[in-house]
Formats: C-alpha cells, structure tokens, sequence
C-alpha cells in the first residue's frame, strides 16, 4: 500500500537566519548547564490536555511564536501527515522486542519563550519502520512522554525508513501543560531526499552523531510558552568591575575577575551581555 504523504505548500516566508556558530545561545547555555545538573528554576508544572487526544479537533495552527530574546527561532510547525494515531502508549522506548533497524536514541529540552526548561510538557512521537510503513492497526513505533523537572526528554527508537515522496523524519506533537500544540517533524542531515521533498525545513534537523553501531540525535523545541525573564538576561544595571568583558573570547582554564571574585572558565565561548561569571556557572566555575 503506498503510504506517501500528501505534499502541503507552507506560507512562503523566508526561514529565519539560523544563530551564529561563533558565541553559543542563551538556550545552548541553559541546555549545558541543565546536563551539568545546576538547578535552574523550572516552568509550568502540571498535568496537559494530550495532543494524543485531540485527533478530529478542529484546532488552528498557531503563528510562529516570537523567538527567545537571544535571537534562537522556535520551532516551526509542520503537517501532521494522515498517520497520526491518539491514545499512543505512555513509554519512552518504542522499541517493541527486538525491531530490525539501526538504534536511535533522540535527546533534547523543551523551553519556553524566555529560553527557560518546560517541565512535565508532552511528546506524542510517531514514525514509519525500517521499510517505511506506518503501524495503523496497532501501536507499533508510537509513544509519548513527559518532560522531566528538567524540561529534558529521551527517545529511544530506530532509524525510520524512507517511502516515496518524502525524506527520512520523525513525527512529534509537543504541548506545554494548558498551553496550544505543536505538530511538527524531525529531520536527519545528509539525506540525499531533504533536497527533493517540499515539506523538508533545515530548522528542523536534528544535531546527529555516531556512537558505534548506534545513531544519537538532539534537538531542542521552543513553545509559545510565556515565562518570566530568564536568569542570563542582561542586567539593568552597569556590571561590577573586574576582568571579565562582554564580546571577549574566552577558552577552558582561562581565570578573570568579576565583582571582587576570581572565577575558571570551564568551555570555550564568546562572552555576551548576561553572561557573567554568576549568571552562567555552566560556563564558570568560582575560585
């Protein structure tokens, strides 16, 4: 049975400018300090009505929300495509025995429109197999999951196979707790497809790396999603004095001063405004 998806014709606007790699984002920062484990201040905590419920509903997509104030885009919506399945189990793998394919696992954060985590947001994910066909009768590469206290999720599943009109993607429904959802799909760089396929947006491909026989991915998804000022904002007021200056390119082991203290640079990175040595300790360490 062929499975292709139809082709929709998105608003023809042009894609925003992805971030300069030269200085990481407020977000990248927050996401390194989150693995680090620094506790930062979690967002909007309880229970959400499912996405994986509202099949049939007759809800408008939403407009691109603003992007974070250190100029990350959020995440572009996308169709849902006709395999969408409500009622997925409740599961972090969907890896039902011992499926062919190569091993995925697809790791991330959820945040917020101040680039700050979303706790307990949902992901409804869903993908074709290694053959590139979709399991309608059943559950079969189907699942969703909540965000932890962190806004962090893992999936773990296969490389989806391709099918005539499309190139390789993951499917994902994401929705903060009461706040609308964001249909949209993953993709994977390199694809020979993601040239040929219109529904294909490179703001959507997942950072992808080797790890033996085993494919890990990251992506990170922005929700409209109103937060309070983030803890890297840039003050109101003019900083303390010292050593420390924005625009500066620092590497690891490198020392400055800032406000009467001595602090150790743990990564490499160009310094912004909000970045100091007390609003990033992912990035420094005192003493």
């Amino acid at each position: 049975m062929d499975q292709s998806e139809p082709t929709e014709h998105t608003p023809e606007t042009a894609p925003s400018p992805l971030p300069s790699p030269h200085s990481p984002s407020r977000k990248t920062v927050l996401r390194a300090a989150l693995a680090a484990g620094v506790a930062l201040p979690t967002a909007l905590v309880g229970v959400p009505a499912l996405a994986r419920t509202t099949r049939g509903a007759q809800t408008p997509r939403p407009e691109l929300t603003p992007s974070c104030d250190d100029g990350d885009d959020p995440t572009p919506q996308q169709t849902e495509g006709p395999y969408f399945k409500p009622n997925s189990p409740l599961r972090t793998s969907l890896l039902d025995g011992n499926p062919p394919g190569t091993r995925l696992t697809v790791t991330g954060y959820v945040f917020g429109l101040a680039c700050r985590p979303v706790a307990n947001a949902l992901l409804d994910f869903w993908q074709a197999d290694v053959n590139g066909a979709y399991d309608n009768s059943g559950f079969r590469f189907r699942g969703h999951q909540f965000t932890n206290a962190q806004g962090a999720f893992t999936l773990t599943t296969i490389v989806p196979g391709l099918y005539p009109g499309r190139t390789r993607h993951l499917h994902v429904k994401v929705q903060a707790p009461g706040r609308p959802v964001l249909t949209t799909q993953l993709y994977f760089p390199g694809e020979p497809r993601n040239n040929t396929d219109s529904i294909f947006d490179p703001r959507l491909l997942m950072t992808m790396r080797t790890n033996g026989p085993l494919q890990e991915g990251s992506y990170d998804f922005v929700l409209n999603v109103p937060q309070d000022p983030g803890p890297t904002d840039p003050p109101t007021t003019p900083p303390p004095s010292g050593t420390w200056r924005a625009g500066a390119a620092y590497r690891a082991g490198d020392r400055v001063t800032y406000a009467g203290r001595s602090y150790t640079c743990l990564q490499s990175h160009t310094a912004g405004p909000g970045w100091e040595p007390p609003n990033v300790p992912a990035l420094w360490r005192a003493g």
